[in-house]
């Protein structure tokens, strides 16, 4: 199981640049449907990347694709080349995209987005119509039931505004 709030907790405290989108991001808008990881996309600037590394550091952030679970290491060398980040963290799973399908990159994204007050402090998800669009382009199984259930909520809230 994923602890959303403590990751979040970590993100936000290291001043990461990073956007709620997945699963977490469908619940935030009213979702029944669960996830087991946290979706986030992510400003991949160098920069960014070595707070998001600091941010992670002491919860032992992993690769998770491949057999092997190599400690996440991002050095001067290697961030200009990092697209996506698939990780495995103390506190659950975390993937950090750098572009979002049917959106674009973080600079796309961040168009799209609501802010949230947390305990922690403020954070950015993907508003309903981006998600919408993501989960459109996606189009798997588990995308097109979160699909339906977004349009519905869309439809309700088009109505209650009414």
């Amino acid at each position: 199981m994923t602890d959303l709030q403590g990751l979040l907790t970590h993100l936000i405290r290291a001043k990461v640049k990073f956007i709620i989108i997945g699963g977490y991001a469908a619940m935030a808008h009213g979702s029944s449907l669960l996830t087991r990881d946290v979706d986030i996309c992510c400003e991949m600037s160098r920069e960014n990347l070595f707070r998001l590394q600091c941010a992670l550091g002491s919860i032992n952030p992993v690769h998770r694709m491949g057999s092997e679970r190599i400690p996440l290491s991002i050095t001067e060398e290697n961030a200009e080349g990092i697209n996506n980040l698939y990780l495995q963290t103390d506190l659950g799973q975390l993937d950090c995209l750098g572009h979002v399908q049917g959106v674009g990159g973080y600079n796309e994204m961040i168009k799209g987005t609501i802010e949230v007050k947390l305990d922690c402090g403020p954070c950015r998800i993907a508003d309903l119509e981006t998600l919408i669009r993501t989960k459109k382009s996606l189009n798997r199984d588990k995308d097109k039931e979160a699909l339906l259930q977004l349009r519905a909520i869309r439809k309700r809230l088009r109505e209650e505004a009414d």
